[in-house]
């Protein structure tokens, strides 16, 4: 070990880490911000890290455009909307009716409620769309984007294809990207400490801040899968030792 010494505090990733003790790989690591408590910095490193580089190493994001974030009251999305603000984007934001206060909370400059509003029906443009919510066509992506706008999709989609496994719109996307004036992309996890130190410094000036739904001890750590699988989450959950 070469980057911390015995008794430092860090954060990071690491496999089986819902447990009392695990085993990471230095480079998974990070110090952990001075500001945040040990249950506060669990939950920043996965999404945090997928919806920076979404954002700024994919999408490229540069100060002063329009943003769209779709899914943006998960884990991801909490994080991208803090992100995009960050670093003077214009933030639009969808979420379901239920979560759209949450939203509003993290710092979303317009908040579209997808039960009730389109954000592809032509009143607004935008120069990135980051879609974490799996749902939308590629055309209609592309209806909402600006004729040289970016979209980043990440992860997969509702409704398995038979071939590509869910994934057959992150295929499809880098595709047909290079026959459209606009830009298609997908981005996938990264894990690494020091894309998470960029994280740390922005976690520390107070310019994003982990949302916690709810802390469940790791003996209830089944009730929490579920509530997450069922989307019934705002942000993230922890899991408490």
């Amino acid at each position: 070990m070469t980057r911390f010494s015995v008794g430092d505090l860090v954060y990071g990733v690491a496999r089986g880490s819902y447990a009392e003790s695990a085993v990471a790989h230095e480079d998974k690591l990070a110090v952990k911000p001075t500001n945040l408590s040990f249950e506060r910095a669990a939950v920043v490193p996965t999404s945090g890290l997928i919806a920076q580089r979404g954002l700024l190493d994919v999408g490229q994001l540069q100060r002063g455009q329009s943003v769209l974030i779709t899914g943006a009251s998960g884990g991801v999305g909490s994080y991208a909307v803090q992100l995009a603000k960050a670093f003077g984007a214009e933030v639009s934001a969808v979420a379901s009716t239920g979560k759209v206060d949450l939203v509003r909370s993290l710092g979303a400059d317009h908040v579209i409620d997808y039960t009730r509003e389109d954000f592809a029906d032509g009143t607004r443009r935008y120069d990135l769309i980051l879609d974490i919510g799996g749902n939308p066509t590629l055309a209609r992506l592309r209806r909402a984007l600006t004729p040289h706008g970016t979209a980043v999709l990440l992860g997969g989609e509702q409704g398995r294809g038979r071939v590509t496994g869910g994934f057959g719109r992150t295929v499809r996307a880098p595709l047909l990207s290079p026959f459209v004036r606009q830009r298609l992309a997908m981005v996938t996890a990264k894990e690494n400490g020091r894309d998470l130190e960029r994280l740390t410094a922005l976690i520390e000036a107070g310019r994003v801040t982990p949302h916690i739904d709810r802390s469940y001890p790791l003996d209830e750590l089944q009730e929490a899968m579920g509530r997450l699988i069922a989307g019934e989450v705002g942000g993230k959950i922890a899991i408490t030792i």
